[in-house]
C-alpha cells in the first residue's frame, strides 16, 4: 500500500471526526452570515478615510459585526495590532494600574507574554514590563498538565484584579483550555471576587467550538487577525472584545486617552477584513480537519499526539512529539519544502526574539507569519514537539503528510522513532 492510499483509509476511518467539525462549521458560518446581514454591511464600509481617521463607517460596522460573532457589548478590529501579543499587551497595560493583582491560572504563560509580564526577557524588556510598572503578579501551576481548580478557588479574593485565561497550549504540553473548562474558570473565579476580569487570550481557538469564552462568562479576550478570524487573507491586525468598560480601557492604550477606538485609519483594508472573516469558519474547519488527520497518521506510526485524532478540539494546533531533534527538524522542513513562498528555503534552529530556547518554523505563507495557514514550528527543546496549525485548504494538508510519510520511509525514520510517554 502506498502512501497516498494509507492516507486515504485514515480519512475513512475520521467519517464520525469529520462529520462533527463540518456541523461546527456551518454553525459558526450561520452565525458569521446573520451578523453581516444584521449589520447591513455593504460596499460604502470597504472604503476608508485618511489622516486622523475620523467618522470611518466601515470601521464603526466592522467593530459591530465583530461585536455580535462573539457576543460582546463592544469589539475593536484594528490593523495597528503588530501581533497577537501587542493585542493581549494592550488589554493587560489598559486594564491593570500599580498594585492591580494579574494571576495566570494555567501554569506559565506562553512565552512572548512572560516578556509582557515581566517574568523572563532582558533588562531592557523588564523595565518596560507589567512587573516593573507595579503590576503583582502570580501563577497557578499546572497538577498534571491540567488546571489545578482546587488551587485557582483558594488563590482567588478581593484583591485579585484580572486573571489570564490563554486558552491554547503555547509551547507546553498541557492540554488546550476548551471551552467548558474556560466556563468553569470563569464560574470559580466570580463566585470568589465577582468584580475580578476574566481575560481570555483566544488565539487559535476562534470558530473551533461552537461556542466563544464571552458566553461562559468571560469578560474580555483578543486575538490575531493573521490567525483563525483572517480567514488567511487579513495582512495584519487583531481584535478585542468583551465589556465595553475594559474594551475602551484596552483602546486607550493602543492609541491615547481621549482618541480611543475613534482614531486610526485603516488604509483600505477593511474588505479584507470583513471578507477574511466571512471565510473564517470554513478555512478554520479546513485546518482542524488537516490536524485530525495528521494525528490519526502520527499515531498510526507509533508517535505520541496531541490531542489524539478523536480527541475534543478548542484550537487549531495539533502536537507530534517526536522525542529527538533530527524527527523535528526534518518535518518543519518538509512542511516549508511544500509551502506555496519560499518553498525552496530551508529552516533552521534559531533565536527569535521573545523565545528563550532556539525554534525552528516553518511558514512559506502569504502573510509573514501567519498561523492559520499551514505551518510548524517548535522549540529545540525535549520532548522535541512539532506544533502544527492551519491549512487554508485540506488538500494542502493532506500533500504535505504524504511528503513526509515518504520521507519517513527513505530515511528509516520509523523504525528509529521514540515513545514519549516519559518525556511529558
Amino acid at each position: 500500500m502506498n502512501n497516498r492510499e494509507k492516507i486515504k483509509l485514515a480519512e475513512k476511518s475520521l467519517e464520525k471526526e469529520f462529520e462533527y467539525v463540518d456541523d461546527i462549521r456551518d454553525f459558526n458560518q450561520k452565525k458569521v452570515l446573520e451578523a453581516f446581514v444584521d449589520n447591513k454591511v455593504a460596499p460604502e464600509h470597504f472604503y476608508t478615510v485618511s489622516g486622523y481617521g475620523h467618522d470611518d463607517l466601515g470601521r464603526e460596522v466592522l467593530d459591530k459585526v465583530f461585536a455580535q460573532v462573539f457576543k460582546a457589548e463592544k469589539a475593536l478590529v484594528r490593523i495597528h495590532f503588530a501581533s497577537g501579543t501587542h493585542t493581549l499587551a494592550c488589554c493587560l497595560f489598559g486594564n491593570l494600574r500599580p498594585g492591580n493583582k494579574l494571576i495566570s491560572v494555567a501554569g506559565t504563560p506562553y512565552d512572548t507574554m512572560q516578556e509582557v509580564i515581566g517574568t523572563a526577557g532582558d533588562d531592557d524588556t523588564k523595565e518596560d514590563s507589567l512587573i516593573a510598572h507595579g503590576v503583582l503578579y502570580e501563577e497557578i501551576p499546572l497538577k498534571n498538565d491540567e488546571v489545578d481548580f482546587e488551587k485557582l478557588e483558594k488563590s482567588i479574593d478581593e484583591t485579585t484584579t484580572m486573571v489570564l485565561i490563554q486558552r491554547s497550549k503555547g509551547y507546553s504540553t498541557r492540554k488546550s483550555l476548551s471551552i467548558e473548562k474556560i466556563e468553569k474558570i470563569c464560574k470559580i473565579v466570580k463566585f470568589k471576587n465577582p468584580n475580578c476580569i476574566c481575560f481570555v487570550d483566544n488565539c487559535y481557538g476562534e470558530f473551533v467550538e461552537d461556542r466563544e469564552p464571552l458566553e461562559v462568562g468571560a469578560d474580555l479576550i483578543a486575538g490575531s487577525l493573521i490567525k483563525n478570524p483572517g480567514g488567511g487573507i487579513v495582512e495584519a491586525g487583531g481584535y478585542i472584545a468583551g465589556k465595553a468598560r475594559y474594551v475602551d480601557k484596552s483602546a486607550n492604550r493602543l492609541t491615547a486617552p481621549g482618541i480611543g477606538c475613534e482614531g486610526g485609519a485603516m488604509f483600505n483594508q477593511h474588505r479584507l477584513i470583513f471578507q477574511g472573516l466571512f471565510m473564517a469558519p470554513s478555512v478554520v474547519s479546513d485546518a482542524v480537519k488537516g490536524a485530525i488527520l495528521a494525528a490519526k497518521i502520527f499515531e498510526e506510526l507509533g508517535y505520541n499526539t496531541a490531542p489524539n485524532h478523536n480527541e475534543k478540539r478548542t484550537d487549531i494546533i495539533q502536537n507530534i512529539i517526536f522525542g529527538n531533534p533530527e524527527h523535528l527538524e526534518e518535518f518543519c522542513r518538509t512542511i516549508q519544502s511544500l509551502s506555496p513562498v519560499n518553498g525552496y528555503v530551508t529552516p533552521i534552529p534559531e533565536y527569535i526574539p521573545g523565545y528563550e530556547d532556539k525554534v525552528i518554523m516553518a511558514g512559506g505563507t502569504f502573510i509573514e507569519g501567519s498561523t492559520i495557514e499551514l505551518s510548524a514550528d517548535g522549540p529545540m527543546r525535549a520532548p522535541y514537539v512539532a506544533y502544527m496549525q492551519g491549512g487554508l485548504n485540506y488538500a494542502h494538508v493532506k500533500i504535505a503528510l504524504e511528503k513526509f510519510l515518504d520521507k519517513l520511509e527513505e530515511q528509516n525514520f520509523n523504525t528509529q522513532k521514540i515513545t514519549c510517554k516519559s518525556l511529558l
